[in-house]
């Protein structure tokens, strides 16, 4: 299905994008903890909602 050429080259990009992806993060880790300070409880009330969502769900459906 794919030439040699296209494997090697395969390999070389997963390895380019991943070193590329953990220098990116590294580099901003100390930026997020500043400007995104709290988020996670953004997350806590999606997942409630949609818990809630589910719950009223089963419960109008009854």
């Amino acid at each position: 299905m794919f030439s040699t050429g296209q494997w090697y080259f395969v390999i070389f990009f997963v390895i380019a994008f991943v070193i590329l992806i953990i220098f990116s993060y590294r580099k901003d880790k100390a930026l997020h903890k500043i400007h995104y300070k709290g988020s996670i409880w953004i997350l806590v009330g999606f997942v409630a909602f949609v818990i809630f969502l589910f719950f009223l769900k089963g419960w109008l459906h009854n």
